[in-house]
């Protein structure tokens, strides 16, 4: 599995789980009679969300602090097409 791949795959499960515990407690109003949600509803939406904030908030976070420690040593990011370039070039 490619890197682009698997966190392609992080955000669709993660996008996925946020629908999921949004649907879980609006159906947990609808289907009780006196409005109330169950213990295990409400279980289940926050490790809905907890597993989407956590693929979002540690991707976001990893990525930040890697920018700012490339900016610290100075290294500046090629386009690919930079590189292509160059390895053609005699």
């Amino acid at each position: 599995m490619t890197r682009e791949r698997r966190i392609s795959f992080q955000y669709y499960t993660a996008a996925a789980m946020l629908l999921v515990g949004v649907a879980l407690a609006i159906a947990g109003f609808i289907v009780s009679p006196l409005g109330e949600i169950s213990d295990s509803v409400l279980y289940f939406t926050a490790q809905c969300f907890i597993y989407a904030g956590s693929v979002f908030g540690v991707s976001v976070y990893v990525s930040d602090k890697f920018k700012n420690l490339q900016s610290k040593l100075g290294i500046k990011e090629k386009d690919e097409s930079e590189n292509s370039n160059e390895e053609t070039e005699p």
